[in-house]
């Protein structure tokens, strides 16, 4: 009997530690903190984000967008790592993360951040203007293997990210090297697409969603994406990379991160309540709209991907001539 008793007092135990895990929500206000310009993919992610959580009221307190641009998104995951064990920030980020250690950039690493959710992958297009001399995929694969200096290329928002390294595959696949694309750096992919309809490039490789409304308006043409298949309208004429005969496939994963040291009640509360965004018709109508592919991932799985990434990541930069092999 006393063994029983045991058990039962042990029971009620776990299912109260259980119980309080889930406990947990925020009580200020939660910031999402993007580290693009207004227009840039993660601003667009955080606002879909704080748009629809407002919108189905899964957080009891006021979320708010802060936009802290530059230095390849190392500003905005510098903002977020100062507020150790408070989830009340949430920081928008991917590879770069990842990218700006790597190349020294920023000290901060992921054991600096809490990692919470990956929810899309965003393909890499490549675009030009439509009074450009290049007109197809083929056309500028050409022109960049016989001289990769006579392309220049914009993108954002640092050297060594993940359109930087796009443009670098690009120059692999086609048997060159890397360092030598003639390469220019914006804040956002917006200020890289007007420079190229300003004429002051011949090329930007930006995520799908940046060029629609110039696709539409005929003052931008994508010459090629480098996703696995075609995307919808109004690119679904352009072809992929390998149907243009370049084995290349590349796109940047973006994911939620919280500061160091939250709890696991902290962590499954945020878990819980993406899960229910990414459930949302709105969710997956802004996933179409910016031809974003859906990749929630969390947990044992999300940690594994990152460093899987990590490896992938360090290997191209430093054929970019951007890192060490130390």
């Amino acid at each position: 009997m006393k063994l029983a008793g045991c058990m039962i007092a042990v029971s009620l135990a776990a299912a109260s530690i259980a119980a309080s895990a889930q406990t947990w929500a925020p009580t200020k206000n939660v910031e999402i903190v993007a580290g693009s310009v207004p227009g840039g993919s993660n601003d667009k992610t955080a606002r879909a984000l704080e748009r629809i959580i407002l919108q189905y009221k899964l957080i009891p307190t006021s979320v708010t967008v802060i936009n802290k641009s530059g230095g390849g998104g190392s500003i905005a995951n510098t903002y977020v790592s100062q507020h150790p064990k408070d989830p009340h920030y949430l920081g928008i980020a991917g590879v770069g993360l990842l990218s700006n250690h790597i190349i020294g950039v920023s000290p901060l690493t992921v054991a600096d951040f809490t990692p919470i959710a990956s929810l899309m992958n965003d393909y890499a297009v490549f675009a030009v203007s439509t009074n450009a001399a290049i007109k197809t995929g083929k056309e500028l694969a050409a022109r960049l293997k016989s001289d990769p200096k006579s392309v220049n290329i914009g993108f954002a928002n640092a050297f060594g990210s993940t359109r930087h390294m796009a443009a670098g595959l690009l120059a692999k696949a086609l048997g060159g090297n890397p360092r030598d694309l003639k390469t220019v750096v914006f804040k956002g992919s917006a200020e890289a697409i007007t420079a190229l309809l300003g004429n002051h490039l011949e090329l930007v490789v930006v995520g799908a969603g940046n060029t629609v409304i110039h696709v539409n308006s005929g003052k931008m043409r994508v010459v090629a994406v480098a996703a696995p298949q075609r995307l919808g309208p109004p690119l679904a004429d352009v072809p992929t990379w390998k149907e243009q005969g370049i084995d290349l496939v590349h796109g940047a994963w973006r994911g939620i991160f919280g500061p160091r040291g939250l709890t696991p009640a902290q962590v499954a509360f945020w878990e819980n309540t993406l899960r229910k965004v990414t459930e949302t018709p709105e969710w997956k109508t802004d996933l179409e709209r910016n031809f974003w592919q859906d990749d929630f991932t969390t947990g044992a799985q999300f940690r594994k991907d990152i460093e899987q990434d990590y490896t992938a990541t360090k290997a191209l930069l430093i054929e970019l001539g951007l890192a060490t092999g130390k």
